[in-house]
């Protein structure tokens, strides 16, 4: 019975405490407030509308019927999903590509004396324009018939094909792009990473005699990894992401855009052409996990490759 006053006295003694708490937090919680109903609306409930969308059958003007895994099942025994998910892994590969170029431009960039911002906003300038300016420009320059690069290709006797109408090699232009596009972000953040790298480890392998290939490779590339790693976690997403590209470069109805469409092509195309929203979530959820377990294996392998010394 004692014990009862004594639980009293200390719940009377911590209720002003936890006042005090709750007002010295304020300031921080106003300030963070923006940010969590940011992610509330547009990331953490829009989620949770997709998911449960993609275990329903959706009609054109509105309402649903749950349906369990009847979408996942489809999706599963679809070729055109399979297809879109295949070009999208080609056209991820052939933009991985551009990080190795990326690395050579931004190296030269780091030696140059003079200029240095001039040429990294020349290379950055393709981040800042609207995706479809830079789609349109391409596509002219691509044109079989009349295209800047076919002109170029003639003048050296080499008769160029058509290059976003040929189902068979669209893919591969349009991942060309993708590189082109992608240069400037990587160029930038290995750029900063070079910066990074301690001059008195290259002044200590040059006096070891090592030259400047063997310096970029024994000392700059492992110092350089965790951007490397860093730019190749954004190409990835990035590219299995890619939409506009497609959109724009590709014909309307051509086989080339059938046999190049992407998986968030794909999902466009089901959900805001055919308006099956159902099926389009459960694209956009089966999209996420993959994203999500491609990543958590690059996290995984940087253990191996990346050295953060």
């Amino acid at each position: 019975m004692s014990s009862h006053p004594i639980g009293r006295s200390a719940a009377r003694r911590s209720a002003p405490h936890s006042r005090s708490r709750l007002r010295q937090n304020l300031p921080g919680l106003a300030f963070i407030a923006p940010a969590l109903v940011g992610l509330l609306a547009l990331y953490i409930i829009p989620l949770l509308t997709t998911v449960y969308l993609s275990f329903t059958e959706t009609k054109p003007f509105g309402g649903e019927t749950f349906t369990g895994l009847d979408n996942y099942a489809t999706l599963i025994a679809d070729p055109q999903f399979w297809s879109a998910l295949g070009n999208s892994a080609v056209y991820t590969a052939i933009v991985l590509l551009g990080i190795p170029i990326s690395i050579v431009i931004a190296t030269l960039i780091h030696n140059v004396r003079h200029g240095k911002n001039v040429y990294r906003v020349l290379f950055f300038l393709p981040i800042v324009t609207l995706p479809v300016a830079v789609g349109m420009v391409w596509r002219y320059i691509f044109n079989g018939e009349f295209g800047l690069l076919n002109q170029a290709l003639g003048l050296v006797g080499v008769d160029g094909p058509s290059w976003v109408a040929d189902p068979e090699i669209a893919i591969y232009a349009v991942a060309i792009v993708g590189i082109w596009m992608s240069l400037g972000t990587s160029i930038i953040i290995l750029g900063a990473g070079l910066q990074g790298v301690p001059p008195e480890l290259i002044e200590a392998s040059s006096l070891d005699g090592a030259g400047p290939v063997r310096q970029f490779f024994a000392v700059t590339l492992p110092l350089l990894s965790p951007s490397i790693f860093f730019v190749s976690v954004l190409s990835v997403i990035s590219s299995l992401q890619m939409f506009d590209l497609i959109y724009v470069m590709l014909i309307r109805g051509s086989e080339a855009e059938t046999a190049s469409q992407t998986i968030v092509y794909f999902f466009f195309q089901q959900t805001f052409l055919r308006f099956d929203r159902g099926y389009g979530a459960a694209i956009a959820i089966v999209l996420l996990l993959i994203i999500m377990i491609v990543t958590a294996v690059q996290f995984r392998l940087q253990r191996r490759t990346v050295f953060y010394g």
